[in-house]
């Protein structure tokens, strides 16, 4: 499993600055604070040999002509001397731009020693964590990106002939746009995916109650009074479909595995919110796991919502969590209610299967203990959940104020708790007065910033990259490609199998290896080799 976060980006003293120049700065920024005497980066350029974005998991493949621009995330983002002209041109300090061929100096892509993927993606800075095996690793990486973007604009706001950036872990501008924090989950290609669809639409209608992140105002625009509890559900419109910038699905169809065609899906999730609570990550990903599990085993509960997309925005409209939704039996229950109905089902499959220990018990513990919680008072889970912590200040704040629901000055509350920047977001204002529950210190996160997980094969890449930053001139998720003087073709090296790479089976070559050379021999032979991942 993984996330992929997109960040808010926003320059305070330019408000009409180029959003993908901006963007583009949190890339070459960071790139420079790793670069760091290495001569080459290592891994800036993001290799697009395996992407196949428009391919659908019910069976058929869209033409490129008939796709929205936005799903063409098989193409490298560029960035164009009109862009840069907005941008008042080429800022004048060339301090942390790479000179990578072909990129008119400027640096859209960059893989991570710890094995993620940072990028622009539409306008956006976008950190894609590396693939962990649980829920406990993927808040960690997860955590990790938000140091990432940290340290970046840190770099710009210390640098000569740059405007200081501020960035977000937040899903709206508040003026019709969103931008998406995703999820992905290994899954068997066996599994019918209508199995999936039927089995999980309830889930993530309720799923906001135990870990959206809130948001001031209603509607895509937020112009209408009032907060909810999801920062996404209003820009949803479909029940399925591939896309997801434009009639948002709450099941994405995207089939583009990352691995193994024949043996894996990648489900990708894009219905939830970012979280900075790490509660809400542990769950977020903890709980949908679990019912993952359930459906492969064909043991989920068999709910089914009149009116899916009305309702995911009806539970996220109230936070009093009194709001009932209509099944089709004509029955009428609330999220909680749904949440409940999975809990029970997940709680039973656990038990049935011997499963009911380490983190598996413990999401299902603290799953438990959060709906009693929230079934009690929502306001008592203010340390586990983003939305009820957010609702919490922005209460305090009316109370004391006196004010209503539309009065801007919510709003900025509500953006400013979701601000990366310790001294500045009210989480992180939160969590150091102890008013939020951690799982992980700032120092392991800060460790898991620059170090892979060990257990699959992001290991293999962030490793290559952080020993062989020369020679490494490419990577993806399914390869790492070395440029070595000896071989006269470029050394691709495919990591389709997510299990493989880990630090047991490869941690000894990068040991032992004096050099790239020595590396890729002993990985593959003088000549060539088999796939390290069979």
């Amino acid at each position: 499993m993984g996330t992929e976060t997109e960040y808010g980006i926003h320059a305070p003293s330019d408000p009409l600055a180029n959003s993908t120049v901006l963007s583009s700065q949190i890339i070459n920024a960071y790139a420079a604070t790793v670069r760091g005497g290495k001569g080459n980066l290592a891994g800036t350029r993001w290799d697009y040999t395996d992407e196949e974005p428009l391919h659908d998991a019910r069976g058929w493949s869209v033409s490129r002509e008939n796709a929205d621009p936005s799903q063409l995330t098989d193409m490298p983002p560029v960035l164009d001397a009109e862009q840069i002209a907005l941008a008042g041109g080429r800022p004048p300090s060339n301090e942390f731009y790479s000179e990578e061929p072909g990129s008119g100096g400027v640096l859209m892509n960059m893989v991570l020693s710890n094995g993620a993927r940072l990028y622009v993606d539409h306008a956006h800075p976008e950190y894609s964590s590396p693939e962990v095996t649980s829920p406990r690793d993927a808040v960690l990486w997860d955590k990790a990106g938000d140091v990432v973007v940290l340290q970046a604009l840190r770099r710009i706001g210390r640098t000569p002939g740059f405007a200081p950036v501020n960035v977000y872990k937040n899903n709206t501008d508040n003026k019709s746009v969103s931008y998406g924090a995703h999820e992905n989950y290994l899954m068997p290609r066996s599994l019918p995916f209508g199995h999936i669809v039927t089995g999980l639409i309830p889930f993530f209608v309720s799923r906001p109650v135990i870990c959206g992140s809130g948001r001031v105002g209603l509607g895509t625009t937020g112009r209408h009074a009032g907060y909810q509890i999801s920062q996404r559900a209003d820009f949803f419109e479909a029940e399925v479909g591939l896309e997801t910038t434009i009639r948002r699905p709450i099941i994405n169809t995207r089939d583009e595995p990352h691995a193994v065609a024949e043996k894996y899906r990648r489900l990708h999730v894009i219905v939830g919110d970012a979280n900075l609570s790490e509660t809400s990550i542990y769950l977020r990903l903890g709980t949908t796991s679990l019912v993952l599990s359930m459906i492969e085993h064909g043991e989920a509960p068999r709910i089914e919502l009149q009116e899916p997309v009305q309702a995911l925005q009806a539970i996220s409209h109230d936070p009093t969590l009194q709001q009932k939704v209509a099944l089709k039996d004509g029955s009428m229950v609330t999220g909680l209610d749904l949440q409940e109905m999975y809990l029970e089902a997940a709680q039973q499959h656990c038990r049935k299967h011997g499963q009911d220990h380490g983190q598996t018990a413990d999401v299902l513990q603290r799953w438990a203990a959060l709906l009693d919680v929230l079934r009690r008072d929502p306001m008592d889970a203010a340390a586990q959940v983003d939305w009820v912590a957010k609702l919490k200040l922005l209460q305090a704040y009316r109370d004391r104020d006196s004010l209503e629901w539309s009065d801007p000055r919510l709003g900025l509350i509500d953006l400013q708790y979701a601000d990366v920047r310790p001294e500045k977001g009210l989480y992180h204002r939160l969590a150091a007065r102890g008013k939020m529950e951690r799982l992980f210190t700032d120092e392991q996160i800060a460790a898991a910033a620059s170090q892979p997980p060990p257990d699959t094969r992001a290991y293999f890449r962030g490793k290559c990259i952080e020993h062989f930053p020369v020679e490494v001139v490419g990577a993806s998720w399914d390869s790492v490609i070395f440029d070595l003087p000896s071989r006269r073709k470029l050394q691709r090296i495919p990591t389709r199998e997510p299990l493989r790479g880990t630090r047991e089976l490869t941690g000894p070559l990068f040991e032992q290896a004096a050099s790239a050379e020595e590396f890729i021999s002993a990985l593959l032979g003088p000549e060539s080799g088999p796939d390290v991942a069979r």
